[in-house]
């Protein structure tokens, strides 16, 4: 699907209310007059679906809730009791609305609209894969000092990452988690960069540190993989060269395994509260959280998702962890008044709707102190299918753009990186943008490293190249249509927010 760290002793530094900005406001916490559970009799079953149930973080209204989701014929998967989300299964009609009126629960709701079975990324359009004998002939090309495939890297170039990797090519104490599809450790341009001890397979709502269990599931599942080369790849002679050469990565995955690849709400919290726990210092995440689109303050289950995901990125960030999401690839002005969402719930029958997304959120691209990305091309312009923003994008990154051609041997404009089984392919899309800004927070993080989420973020736009507003109205993909209007100044504006973080100066 096409829109697919560690210190221990602080007292909950995360609110325990939904802390996001002053346009989303405070969940309302139950009366405390409401009974302890709704029912003590399930009804029959109905479809087994999962729930986040968010509460206070008090052990005794933990303990409660754990029986009344026992009472109301639910199953506990995982209790995270720092952030107060607990992960349950349900068969029972009803499920989400019974806890919604039991004591001390903030908010409850479905992840899901289609029954469990056996979260999509940001990339736009199908993998080009290199051929072998493609890679032959482009290795041939390479020129001293490059890695073989590094000529068609124009991403690279565009941000000053080459020379950068001459001068500091990372620290091998910061760590960046890879939040995705699953990411073959394997390959040898990723082998040498990767951490296990801090990876995890977080799908079922609770992280599974089995030996390769982060690994993708095949082939197919190259999202991860891809996204991990452009942050790290290794500077060793073979194949292509990462934005970050000297730093880890880390895979922590969400997504399913099945052909859908979704990124369900409970994956994502497991993972969120993982990389904090385990010493990961920023978090990639070239994603949004199925399975709507953008999550409507006024539906219940979907304000039980953003409280839920909201929770574990506050607690990432205050454990040091910098949390980087792409802003999606709808061509959404995400300050508009109003967009049209078609394809939600992707997870079962989608219908239209006309959304606020002041008050409908892209999770978890929207999320308060995530550092959300929009993509360019080689011509550092907005790629023609990034989402923007004004108040909303906070700097740009490389997405590629297959209209915006480079002066390579490919002549291709979409991003050159790794692939499961040793191989290399061209994507494009925000998730592809997010990584290199990723990268780049991660050479600040090596240069600074006691510097809070807070300040990485702030040297990330003190640092970054503002191309500005065109100045003629902006028809991305050259069909005489204007597709997106700029609004804002030079040096901070909708489309590239502080502008296209700088590898070069990251380390200067």
């Amino acid at each position: 699907m096409a829109h697919l760290r560690s210190r221990r002793g602080l007292a909950l530094a995360v609110p325990v209310t939904l802390s996001l900005t002053a346009s989303l406001g405070l969940l309302p916490a139950a009366a405390s007059a409401v009974p302890l559970t709704a029912s003590a009799t399930p009804a029959a079953d109905g479809p087994n679906l999962a729930y986040v149930v968010n509460t206070t973080t008090d052990h005794r209204t933990i303990e409660s809730v754990r029986r009344a989701i026992t009472r109301n014929g639910g199953t506990i998967v995982a209790s995270y009791d720092r952030i107060g989300v607990i992960v349950a299964h349900a068969a029972t009609p009803g499920f989400g609305a019974a806890m919604r009126a039991v004591r001390g629960v903030r908010s409850a709701g479905a992840t899901r609209t289609a029954p469990l079975s056996v979260a999509g990324t940001t990339d736009e359009g199908a993998v080009q894969v290199l051929s072998k004998a493609e890679a032959a002939r482009a290795e041939k090309r390479s020129t001293a000092g490059q890695e073989p495939l590094e000529a068609d890297q124009w991403d690279l170039r565009t941000i000053g990452a080459d020379k950068a990797a001459a001068i500091d090519p990372g620290s091998r104490s910061v760590t960046v988690g890879v939040i995705d599809t699953g990411v073959d450790d394997t390959h040898p341009d990723i082998a040498p960069n990767f951490s296990a001890a801090q990876s995890a397979n977080c799908v079922s709502g609770k992280a599974d540190t089995t030996y390769g269990a982060w690994r993708p599931v095949d082939a197919d599942h190259y999202h991860g993989t891809h996204v991990a080369g452009e942050i790290a790849a290794a500077r060793n002679g073979i194949g292509v060269a990462g934005v970050a050469p000297g730093v880890k990565v880390a895979s922590i995955t969400v997504a399913q395994p099945d052909s859908t690849q979704l990124f369900y709400p409970e994956s994502v919290v497991c993972a969120f509260v993982f990389a904090a726990d385990h010493g990961v210092e920023i978090t990639n995440n070239s994603y949004y959280v199925d399975p709507w689109l953008y999550n409507c303050m006024d539906d219940p289950d979907q304000r039980a998702i953003v409280d839920a995901v909201n929770r574990a990125q506050l607690y990432a960030r205050s454990k040091g962890t910098l949390n980087v999401a792409s802003a999606g690839n709808s061509n959404d002005d995400l300050d508009a008044n109003a967009l049209t969402d078609t394809s939600s719930p992707d997870d079962s029958t989608a219908t239209t709707r006309t959304v606020d997304p002041h008050e409908c959120f892209d999770v978890p691209t929207q999320l308060p102190g995530v550092v959300t990305v929009s993509a360019v091309g080689v011509n550092d312009t907005k790629s023609y299918y990034s989402s923007y923003g004004r108040g909303v994008v906070d700097v740009a990154g490389p997405g590629g753009d297959k209209y915006q051609i480079p002066d390579t041997p490919s002549k291709n404009g979409r991003v050159l990186s790794t692939l499961p089984n040793d191989r290399y392919g061209f994507l494009q899309g925000t998730s592809m943008a997010s990584p290199h800004v990723a990268a780049v927070a991660a050479l600040l993080k090596s240069a600074h490293p006691h510097a809070s989420p807070a300040r990485l973020l702030a040297l990330l736009k003190a640092e970054a190249d503002n191309p500005g507003c065109p100045a003629a109205p902006y028809d991305g993909d050259g069909d005489g249509v204007v597709d997106a209007t700029c609004v804002g100044a030079k040096h901070l504006n909708g489309f590239y927010g502080s502008g296209v973080v700088n590898a070069l100066r990251a380390v200067r």
